[in-house]
């Protein structure tokens, strides 16, 4: 049996029917072939499943900057075996996962979801994210083919940029896991010279399947496809959502009236079939089977470790856990964060010794950013935090010091969720871990969508000061709260701008000062209108409260104190949600509200201060000369705070390399253009972005691309080239076991072409052997063309730290 002989039993109807959602997240089953329904789900750092809530909870790794930061793709491998094991129980088949978008400008808003800005670390990182997810029976989806690499008017925006720049810098992650087998892609919202990606087949069709000779699906991002035959036609196999949308019954008079040719329709069902029979989702079933009697019912899911891979190639079965052992997802959470931390500085306070008494400053040491907002969002079973995983080692005495939130946390715990009919009856409830409530997708059980009017939060609370509390509501729309049955909000919010992941994610907030005495149990309730289209709800609703504050100055003198009591100041210091998420681009590079003051001020109060920087992307440091030490976190997931502990007091080394260059000032940087003019966005550039640009500047960085401190030092002894193959002679001349990264940068502007991690103990000497590809002698000029003749070659710590030079003859 074949993929054409499963195509031959479906009419028209049904395959067509099979290129929309039948969804949010899945495509529908087809018993009557064997076809299971296709589950989809969002990464990268975790399997959030098809409902928005905290209701199924999922390991969340260190964000994907961190990942690109540790330069270890057997770890980020591991990290892709642990995201099957997630998706495989969640009953997920496609994770839409890894983001190979680069960090084009240090503005781009969602570049924590990114890897680098250097093609090559972004296509070797994003190859062994790849490969570990479906070394489990689980597709990954490199995303957002192509040039999505800020999100500012992201809908609509035409990217101009020249055949040479998007082959060299922003096709070439693309093409390096296609060629590392994804089994899936999915297109981008925006355009390129002139043509939208989701209709682009020049790129799709053209690059992506022809000249690449990619065989697996083309999904496109969420409501992207918003022609009829443009798309059908454009290479783009599957859109999504569903069952709404410009295919369905327009495709099909589209097809019969011979404007798109059906076998483009076939094609794309082969598509979906292969992809289906890689996950274990294709069944071979006979001619004479019988659909389903309830359309849309799913058909039993076995587990993907079990199910034959009956057409096209199998899984691999190559070490990954499908064929051994369960992956231990704190454990690994925990070593992926320690392992892309980031010194960037240290006078030598790093690593603690002994038990010091510690003045842990910064809202972010109490509730630490562990991911960016927005697709990327998951909810783990619990988030250890700075506070609590230093308290655990040593004294900890804790200030607040400077708040940048401009939002209210949400209400903590327990919150019930009421959904209430048009009379008010509950049709079912929820419980929920705060104030924070957001299903996109499927309603929850129990709730018929034709009925939902409302959603209703309920909480008692029993606040622990007295005085002035803030309540906040969030949410677009009508709204009332009320404080034991007393109005104290009747109104509505609405979003600014049309794009529904700002309105979804980060909906308009308002508050009001409810005095409450302390011990005395309040009784809330937040009610907000919600409806659903079909099966499909969309709901967000946020809750917040903050306790009576003594004021911004009296915070910052408190901190202050604290630090000069103590041995050692570790201040946290990070971005909020309303700086870096998905929907929007940074404004500025600088750490919102008061936190640089606070740094200064601790500085100035105790010569010993850390500086831990939770941020996803670069962030301004004009205090980083002024403070003992400087260590990125990145947003290091759900074990930040144990991974913390770890590496300050020297159980574990602070791994991590810069994958993206850091500016001292946001002026300084060489590309910073995210915002469009007239619709169009022109990457005047060319291929000069990241670490080449700021060569070609006349400033200087803060820290360059591939810059990193560790525990230990390192001197590089030797280099020698034979044809591509380098190998580097590095020792560890310091007093501990470490790890190094050893860089080597290729040709006459030194880009990137290989990199390995090596360990050693003290003296000792190890080489390191790496084999530069042939696309790092290659230029793009209508074709792919190496360059003959000599080429530098030259190995490192860092793009501007390069040690050892040698020639390789081409």
């Amino acid at each position: 049996m074949d993929f054409d002989e499963l195509i031959a039993r479906l009419d028209l109807t049904a395959k067509i029917r099979l290129l929309t959602g039948a969804d949010m997240w899945s495509l529908p089953p087809m018993p009557r072939i064997g076809l299971d329904r296709l589950v989809m789900s969002d990464g990268p750092i975790g399997v959030r499943g098809g409902h928005w809530s905290a209701d199924d909870p999922s390991i969340a790794l260190p964000s994907p900057t961190a990942l690109a930061a540790t330069w270890d793709v057997e770890l980020v491998r591991r990290a892709g075996r642990l995201l099957a094991q997630e998706a495989r129980r969640k009953g997920v088949h496609v994770l839409l996962a890894p983001t190979l978008n680069l960090h084009r400008s240090p503005l781009g808003g969602r570049h924590f979801e990114c890897l680098s800005e250097d093609p090559y670390l972004t296509g070797e990182i994003g190859a062994a994210y790849v490969e570990g997810v479906q070394e489990g029976g689980v597709a990954a989806t490199p995303k957002h083919f192509v040039a999505n690499d800020f999100e500012t008017d992201r809908f609509t925006v035409d990217v101009q940029v020249d055949e040479k720049a998007l082959r060299e810098l922003y096709l070439r992650p693309f093409e390096r896991v296609v060629r590392a087998g994804a089994w899936a892609v999915m297109t981008a919202y925006n355009s390129v010279n002139g043509t939208a990606m989701t209709e682009h087949s020049p790129l799709v069709n053209g690059v992506l399947k022809e000249e690449w000779g990619f065989d697996g699906l083309v999904v496109s991002d969420w409501t992207a496809v918003r022609s009829t035959e443009a798309a059908a036609l454009g290479g783009t196999d599957v859109a999504m959502p569903g069952p709404y949308g410009p295919w369905g019954d327009r495709l099909e008079a589209a097809v019969r009236e011979g404007r798109v040719p059906e076998p483009v329709i076939d094609d794309r069902v082969r598509r979906i079939l292969r992809l289906a029979s890689r996950v274990g989702a294709l069944h071979v079933t006979p001619p004479d089977a019988q659909e389903s009697a309830v359309p849309g019912v799913r058909e039993p899911v076995p587990d993907a470790q079990e199910a034959p891979a009956v057409f096209g190639p199998p899984p691999r079965r190559d070490g990954g856990p499908r064929a051994q052992e369960h992956v231990d997802g704190v454990a690994l959470a925990r070593e992926v964060a320690a392992r892309s931390f980031t010194l960037l500085a240290n006078d030598g306070v790093l690593p603690l010794s002994g038990r010091p008494v510690i003045a842990l400053l910064g809202a972010a040491a109490r509730e630490v950013r562990i991911m960016g907002g927005g697709s990327a969002q998951v909810f783990p079973a619990r988030v250890v935090s700075p506070l609590a995983g230093l308290s655990e080692r040593t004294e900890v005495r804790y200030a607040v010091g400077a708040d940048p939130r401009v939002r209210l946390a949400p209400l903590p715990g327990p919150v019930t969720a009421q959904f209430l009919d048009g009379d008010g009856s509950v049709l079912t409830e929820q419980p929920l871990a705060t104030g924070e409530a957001r299903w996109m997708g499927d309603l929850p059980p129990g709730v018929d969508g034709d009925r939902l009017a409302a959603v209703r939060l309920r909480a008692a609370y029993t606040p622990e000061a007295t005085g002035e509390h803030e309540l906040s509501i969030a949410g677009t729309g009508a709204s009332t709260l009320t404080v034991d049955g007393r109005s104290v909000f009747d109104g509505r919010l609405d979003a600014p701008g049309d794009d529904p992941a700002v309105a979804f994610l980060t909906p308009p907030e308002h508050r009001v000062s409810v005095p409450m005495t302390a011990g005395r149990t309040y009784e809330l309730a937040l009610t907000h209108p919600a409806g659903a289209f079909g099966r499909m709800t969309f709901v967000s609703l946020v809750l917040g409260h903050a306790d009576p504050s003594p004021g911004e100055d009296e915070l910052l003198a408190e901190a202050v104190r604290v630090a000069a009591e103590c041995d050692v100041a570790v201040v946290v210091a990070g971005t909020t949600p309303q700086v870096e998420s998905e929907g929007f681009d940074r404004e500025s590079l600088r750490l919102p509200g008061r936190q640089d003051e606070l740094i200064r001020a601790v500085a100035a109060a105790n010569p010993r201060t850390v500086v831990v920087v939770n941020a996803g992307a670069p962030v301004e440091l004009p205090w980083a000369r002024e403070v003992a030490a400087v260590l990125l976190t990145w947003f290091p997931g759900q074990e930040a705070g144990a991974a913390l502990a770890e590496v300050l007091f020297g159980d574990a080394e602070p791994g991590g390399r810069l994958p993206t260059t850091w500016p001292r000032a946001l002026q300084d940087a060489p590309v910073t253009a995210v915002t469009p003019v007239d619709g169009t966005l022109a990457y005047e550039e060319g291929g000069y972005i990241g670490y080449p640009a700021w060569r070609r500047s006349e400033r200087a960085p803060a820290y360059w691309f591939g810059h990193g401190l560790g525990y230990t030092t390192w001197s590089y002894d030797s280099i020698a080239a034979e044809g591509t193959t380098v190998s580097v002679a590095v020792t560890n001349t310091g007093d501990r076991p470490g790890r190094e990264v050893v860089q080597v940068y290729a040709g006459r502007e030194h880009r990137l072409a290989g990199f390995d991690v090596v360990e050693a103990a003290p003296g000792e000497t190890v080489i390191s052997t790496i084999f530069l590809p042939e696309r790092a002698f290659q230029v793009w000029d209508g074709g792919w063309r190496t360059v003959v003749g000599e080429h530098p070659v030259a190995a490192g710590r860092s793009a501007a730290d390069l040690r050892l030079v040698a020639t390789v003859k081409i």
